[in-house]
């Protein structure tokens, strides 16, 4: 009984001290006790992560893009959106099929020519796991960052799952193609993705579409965030005819058939919809006052993309103009290298639209007569998509018209050399000059491209991701700068 009787005199004074301190007291206290522990989560996942980014490394066990992030993210689930809050003037995502690395690169070169602090997950990890590690890279031991920006390049089907615990201040959309069909689907799908995920987001969010693109256009006509438009006006770059290789030639609005005056790219270009009167946006920038050190078409939209984000963010023109002129290709993208006193040049090509726009900045070369050999290296792995019958909505008969030697080597040899084949057929019947040289063996292949390339021209090699990879491998002895 006196136990009992201890117990409530005991329950009573400690409902008094309860009224003193009061609930608010008690509830301030149960978040600072929260906020501690999880700075010691997050001083954890940082430790381990960057414990196992040493290791990884020191081993040669791999670049350790993606691992690190991986289990920091296992031991702090919403690592993340913390790390986006710490980059002082925003973090900036680039999306797109074609031409994210080089557009990225770009960018960075120019805030950092201005002294900005920039973080990149150069490595090309872009998905949740690869966006972490590179921001935790530059961190310190308790998870703070420091950095001005951060520009991450983001897969197109991670977007919308990153923007709903993540805010970005700038969001820049170079184009939507048909890639890798068995992960991605059409572009009609990812676009509708995409505007849901960005509709939420602040209104002072940029965002940085391709006018030229109908599909982005479109959706950038229907958000309610601040967006900006960058296009080519330049009709002398119109493509003879519209390529086979293209996606979105329907009105996004009404299906209907859309009108176009010229094409540049695939479905890029100046167009109006007939029956419902959706048009081209208008573009915040003149294409014709932009330099372009990189060779292609394509390379003019990335240069103009990092361009308009750089004068969004307060760059003065002549300053990013100086940057493009001294901007050097990204590793695999119009890379060039000197292999045994012989000029190479690197072209990464993983779909349609990519490869016809190589094809067309490698025949401009051809047509000098400073080249005459290209090496074609088609794989099947992760990286590049394991379906490829993509190769069969190459213009590939432009490739061949032109004569020369072809090389064809990779995991899948006989399917482009197949491809090369049927190309050869329907190109011109006087066209004698056209050698094709088959070889399984990726060294090998280069071995004899290099061995029909003369020293005053240049080898063009063109391959799949992890083709171009291995291409680097073997020429410089590692895969990645």
């Amino acid at each position: 009984m006196g136990l009992v009787k201890g117990k409530r005199e005991k329950g009573k004074l400690f409902l008094q001290n309860l009224d003193k301190i009061g609930y608010q007291d008690i509830y301030l206290a149960r978040i600072c006790i929260m906020q501690l522990l999880d700075r010691v989560r997050l001083g954890l996942a940082v430790g381990v992560a960057k414990v196992v980014t040493a290791i990884v490394r020191s081993l040669s066990l791999g670049a350790a893009s993606v691992l690190p992030g991986a289990i920091s993210r296992f031991l702090h689930p919403h690592l993340l959106p913390l790390l986006f809050e710490q980059v002082s003037n925003g973090v900036i995502l680039v999306v797109g099929t074609n031409g994210k690395t080089t557009t990225s690169l770009l960018l960075k070169q120019i805030l950092s020519d201005r002294g900005f602090d920039v973080i990149h997950n150069s490595s090309g990890a872009n998905l949740i796991n690869g966006l972490i590690t590179a921001l935790l890279n530059s961190t310190n031991l308790t998870g703070k960052l420091t950095a001005d920006y951060a520009i991450l390049e983001v897969d197109e089907n991670i977007l919308p799952i990153l923007l709903q615990n993540c805010q970005p201040k700038y969001i820049l959309a170079l184009n939507l193609f048909r890639d890798q069909l068995d992960r991605y689907g059409e572009v009609d799908t990812i676009a509708q993705r995409w505007g849901k995920a960005i509709a939420p987001l602040p209104e002072d969010t940029t965002i940085i579409l391709n006018a030229d693109d109908p599909t982005l256009s479109s959706l950038g006509q229907r958000l309610k965030q601040k967006v900006l438009y960058f296009g080519l006006n330049e009709p002398e770059l119109y493509l003879a005819e519209i390529p086979h290789a293209v996606d979105s030639i329907y009105c996004p609005r009404c299906g209907h058939l859309l009108d176009y005056q010229g094409v540049y790219l695939s479905h890029l270009g100046d167009y109006k919809c007939p029956s419902c009167g959706f048009a081209k946006s208008e573009t915040n920038l003149n294409s014709l006052e932009y330099p372009q050190i990189l060779i292609g078409v394509y390379n003019k939209y990335n240069t103009l993309a990092a361009g308009l984000l750089a004068q969004a963010m307060g760059i003065a023109t002549p300053d990013i103009f100086n940057t493009v002129k001294n901007f050097k290709a990204a590793f695999g993208r119009a890379e060039e290298l000197e292999i045994d006193r012989k000029q190479v040049r690197i072209m990464l090509s993983k779909n349609p639209v990519g490869m016809n726009e190589t094809i067309r900045a490698v025949n401009n070369i051809k047509k000098t007569g400073k080249s005459s050999t290209t090496l074609l290296v088609l794989n099947d792995r992760i990286p590049d998509g394991t379906d490829v019958s993509w190769i069969w909505d190459v213009d590939t008969e432009e490739l061949v018209k032109l004569g020369g030697n072809l090389v064809i080597s990779g995991d899948r040899t006989y399917d482009m050399a197949l491809r090369m084949v049927y190309s050869s057929q329907s190109s011109p019947s006087d066209q004698t000059d056209f050698k094709l040289i088959v070889q399984e063996n990726l060294q090998q292949a280069i071995h004899t491209a290099l061995e029909h390339t003369s020293t005053n021209e240049t080898l063009h090699i063109i391959p799949t991701y992890s083709a171009m990879l291995e291409v680097r491998e073997i020429l410089v002895g590692r895969k990645i700068l």
